[in-house]
């Protein structure tokens, strides 16, 4: 992780938290609390994504109010937001 960015590969989706744009509102752990957290920063932070269904992670990281979570699929075509 850089101070910047969070990214992983979950299920063959690219997921990224952009940690600059990421205010904390939270929707993406009202969602999908298994995937999410805040962290001491108020930051969203990976838990456990892999745990979530696919179509629910989209979901999760689409509710981003800020767009801080960013979503492409195996081809590299953004899926969220």
């Amino acid at each position: 992780m850089t101070d910047e960015y969070e990214e992983r590969t979950v299920g063959g989706l690219r997921v990224r938290i952009d940690r600059t744009l990421c205010v904390g509102f939270g929707d993406c752990i009202d969602e999908a609390p298994e995937a999410f957290r805040l962290d001491d920063a108020g930051v969203a932070v990976f838990v456990t994504p892999d745990a979530v269904a696919r179509e629910r992670l989209i979901s999760a990281c689409d509710a981003c109010p800020v767009d801080a979570i960013t979503v492409w699929d195996e081809g590299g075509r953004q899926l969220a937001p």
